[in-house]
């Protein structure tokens, strides 16, 4: 079963030392996880001041710098993982060096031979 999990944590709270530690437990994380044989794909995201949203309300394309939501976490970066269940996606999600300094949402994916959009 194919899971996404997306990793949210507080740019601001983030010092170069986490980020630092974070490359080198990610190494070793990724390297767990390809010879798990789990993970399908994963990319880290640039920070959240350079994104932009697109809205299109009531038929008016509106255009913003930055982030829509106005949380104190940002959307990091995401993983798919493909696992025999929800209970070994929340394993991989715990093993994950952001885990510790953010939160790990994980959402199933979506079957390809599924009716609903």
């Amino acid at each position: 079963m194919r899971f996404m999990m997306l990793i949210h944590h507080d740019e601001s709270a983030l010092t170069p030392a986490v980020y630092q530690a974070l490359r080198t437990d990610y190494g070793a994380f990724m390297e767990a996880l390809a010879k798990a044989d789990g993970c399908v794909a994963g990319e880290r995201l640039q920070s959240s001041t350079v994104a932009t949203t697109v809205r299109q309300p009531d038929g008016k394309t509106e255009v913003l710098d930055g982030p829509y939501a106005d949380t104190k976490e940002q959307l990091a970066g995401y993983f798919v993982v493909d696992v025999p269940s929800l209970d070994e996606a929340i394993v991989w999600a715990k093993r994950c060096p952001s885990s510790k300094y953010g939160s790990i949402e994980i959402r199933p994916m979506l079957d390809q031979s599924s009716s609903r959009y």
